[in-house]
């Protein structure tokens, strides 16, 4: 029975009525009905607290189907499309990917109107973390290596897929601004192109505000980023998005999720954003020492059981994790502003997310983690 009163997660560890209307029991049988196999809808059995956009596992007269709507403004099918690929591309390589759903045409993205729509399996094991907030961390080291070395062998696997950056810039990790060797001037001939971020930018004094945030670290990691290999990374690693062969703190992930916000950018990149999403407490952040160091030191020993890191690498690391998230805050920025309206979560993701993460660091809870990190070597 679904809860007519469908709440989502907010960006403060609330809930809040939802910014997509849930998916109704006729939306998701106009999506199955595309591929014949799944038969015919039984009944819906959950709907996800996510906020980004509406999702639900339904029942079908063959088995049971997970399906996500997006609004065109976030994704279409063409940029629906290029996460398919990617994770279409890692199933392949053995890694526990769900199966994407195809029509008989092929086609893997359904659309109607305003909304395009995608079909998976159901994840294998246990979906532990499925009210957990994305910036809750890691339930204990077992966990933290284990989510470490999955990461580096979806790294290993990735290495041989080769496709354009994505088209769009909306809640996609993209690390072309961090990765630049001028930010403030590579982000004002962006601009242009994303009104919303520019209407939004236009009411803040964004050339001192973000040069401030990045300014202690910028320098530090541009030149050697530079160096690094092109990679398609996953960019949302944070622990609800796996799936588990149980509750227990030495359970195996089952399954890996939710690819939209894979881009094409740095193995580091996606490492560093896994340490930021699993390892620090972003939501209790007016504490000050919300960084837990064993859980980051965990991450990146499973990491590096697969993919090993020297010390150059761990001090780049180190430096990056402050400018991890500052392409992304854009990007949500961009998205409240100008798909949902929300000027109250632009300001967060402004504030909070883009200046508060980075502020963060420059204190001394912030550069305990970092030296943490460079004392591995």
């Amino acid at each position: 029975m679904i809860d007519d009163a469908h709440l989502t997660h907010g960006l403060a560890g609330d809930h809040l009525a939802p910014d997509w209307p849930p998916l109704t029991p006729e939306e998701i049988a106009f999506a199955i009905a595309h591929v014949p196999a799944l038969g015919g809808l039984v009944a819906v059995d959950w709907r996800s607290p996510r906020p980004l956009s509406a999702a639900a596992l339904a029942t079908t007269t063959t088995g049971r189907v997970f399906v996500k709507r997006h609004h065109r403004s976030v994704r279409d099918e063409a940029t629906l499309s290029e996460e398919h690929r990617f994770a279409t591309f890692l199933r392949e390589q053995g890694l526990p990917v769900p199966r994407i759903h195809r029509a008989p045409d092929g086609a893997t993205v359904f659309g109607s109107d305003d909304w395009v729509y995608e079909l998976h399996d159901p994840a294998r094991g246990v979906d532990i973390y499925r009210e957990a907030f994305s910036w809750s961390p890691i339930d204990g080291e077992g966990h933290a290596v284990a989510a470490g070395h999955m990461l580096g062998t979806l790294h290993a696997a990735a290495e041989g897929y080769d496709a354009p950056q994505r088209r769009t810039h909306i809640l996609v990790a993209r690390a072309d601004l961090l990765a630049s060797a001028d930010p403030l001037a590579k982000l004002a001939c962006e601009l242009p192109e994303r009104p919303a971020l520019a209407r939004y930018l236009s009411g803040r004094d964004w050339r001192r505000e973000i040069g401030a945030a990045i300014a202690p670290w910028h320098g530090l990691v541009a030149p050697a980023l530079a160096l690094q290999p092109r990679l398609w990374t996953h960019g949302d690693w944070h622990v609800s998005n796996l799936c588990w062969s149980g509750p227990e703190h030495d359970a195996s992930i089952t399954d890996v999720l939710d690819f939209g916000l894979s881009a094409a950018t740095l193995a580091l990149f996606d490492l560093a954003t896994a340490i930021e999403r699993n390892a620090i407490a972003w939501l209790d952040i007016a504490r000050g020492d919300i960084g837990r160091h064993d859980l980051a030191l965990a991450l990146i020993a499973g990491y590096r059981s697969v993919r090993p890191l020297d010390a150059a690498s761990l001090d780049l690391l180190a430096n990056l994790l402050p400018l991890v998230h500052v392409d992304f805050a854009l990007s949500e920025v961009e998205y409240f502003e100008g798909v949902t309206g929300r000027r109250d979560h632009a300001d967060v993701a402004y504030d909070t997310f883009l200046r508060g993460h980075a502020a963060w660091f420059t204190g001394g809870h912030g550069r305990a983690m970092l030296d943490a990190i460079r004392h591995i070597a």
